[in-house]
């Protein structure tokens, strides 16, 4: 088996954790915590104002990791917006471009693969402009094929919001030929890639994605930083949705103007710290290389997935992940009893609907148990994690479940 070079990097896993929550949150390299802890301790200074060298050093700081994010999935600078989060990234695209450019009867394409997040801004967007949402209809393993996809676009499709990676089933869209196909039919293609861009490499010129958003957390950076990428001649048309400091141009006593894209979207003071931490977290990546990682995890993720399909008391979900979500239940445990067990165990999984109620009702479920095979995951991590659940199963036989 081969021995971990990266956990020597990742100071969490010292207590004892063994830890499988990465679709949720990655976990972060020392280099990242360093990086964050220099701007708070050395710097700790508001950017695009002041002419004091922390200042200074602050914005040139952060305008890097934005040429960062850029060159990491083949994007022009300009077109990199920061905000809070995936979830804050697609909202700004339901409620800037959604609402001012569908009308009744348009149509949004959509799946139940989605998580929430990719799902209730569209919701919303739908209520407020009589647009209607239609899906995908899935396979029978709950995945988004391409001539399901083909039956359901028509000439009404204006929108088209997907997953990269769904965040319970772990499958890879066929993202390329979706966008090229919602392209002839003149739909605007926003992607949730919040599961794909710790895992492949993204490029968005060649994917032709028009937005693409997701999270520094999950790809070893810090909390509070998300990316929207979106093509610069729909930003610049797009109007902004928060309004104050440093968006602004001209402010009059009746009106204003805003500045260019990205700034006119990035009102107020931003996550500094998080988007020096968050080019920090891509050095990492590029440094230990996307290939490596998956090499590494897949050969993990295979290893467990033949001892999960060895076991007799658990319902495994998907057979099959693209990027090692491994969805399941312990047979007749509610997924909220069985989390128990395995947090007495210094085990992190996931327990509910993941955000993504409309797949767990097409698998029939009320909610499962989800856990990740990440690169600074262990061969013992895994061994300890099928030990503990043969324990599981065997303990909740004995209490009648």
């Amino acid at each position: 088996m081969k021995e971990n070079p990266w956990i020597k990097d990742f100071p969490q896993l010292n207590n004892h954790l063994h830890y499988f929550d990465s679709a949720a949150t990655s976990l972060k390299p020392v280099s990242v915590i360093e990086q964050v802890n220099y701007y708070n301790q050395e710097l700790s200074s508001n950017i695009h104002r002041g002419m004091y060298y922390e200042s200074q050093k602050a914005t040139e700081l952060y305008e890097e990791a934005r040429e960062s994010v850029a060159n990491f999935i083949n994007a022009q600078s300009n077109e990199i917006v920061f905000t809070r989060g995936t979830t804050a990234s697609l909202n700004l695209v339901a409620r800037s471009f959604g609402v001012n450019h569908l009308n009744q009867g348009d149509e949004i394409l959509t799946s139940e693969l989605e998580h929430h997040s990719s799902l209730i801004p569209w919701q919303y967007v739908a209520n407020k402009t009589g647009a209607k949402i239609k899906y995908i209809p899935l396979s029978d393993q709950g995945r988004i094929a391409l001539d399901a996809f083909k039956a359901t676009i028509s000439k009404a499709t204006k929108v088209v919001a997907i997953n990269h990676v769904s965040n319970v089933m772990g499958y890879l869209t066929p993202l390329k030929e979706i966008i090229a196909i919602a392209h002839e039919y003149g739909a605007v293609v926003v992607v949730d890639g919040a599961q794909a861009i710790q895992h492949i490499p993204v490029d968005v010129k060649s994917l032709d994605a028009d937005f693409y958003a997701f999270s520094g957390h999950k790809m070893l950076g810090p909390t509070g930083i998300g990316i929207l990428y979106g093509k610069d001649d729909l930003l610049s048309e797009m109007e902004p949705i928060e309004f104050g400091g440093d968006m602004a141009l001209d402010v009059m006593k009746t009106q204003f103007s805003w500045k260019e894209s990205p700034i006119k979207f990035e009102a107020g003071t931003m996550p500094i710290a998080s988007v020096i931490g968050l080019k920090a977290a891509i050095e990492y990546l590029k440094n230990v290389g996307l290939d490596n990682i998956h090499q590494y995890t897949k050969d993990l993720y295979d290893y467990l997935i033949k001892k999960l399909n060895e076991l007799d008391g658990i319902e495994l979900y998907n057979h099959h992940s693209d990027t090692f979500i491994f969805t399941f239940n312990l047979k007749n445990v509610p997924s909220h009893d069985a989390i128990s067990y395995f947090s007495e165990k210094h085990i992190a999984l996931r327990a509910g609907q993941h955000c993504a109620k409309l797949i767990h009702d097409f698998l029939n479920i009320n909610a499962s148990l989800r856990g990740t095979i990440y690169f600074y995951n262990t061969y013992k991590d895994v061994d300890v994690l099928v030990d503990t659940m043969k324990e599981a199963i065997d303990y909740f036989k004995k209490l009648g479940f």
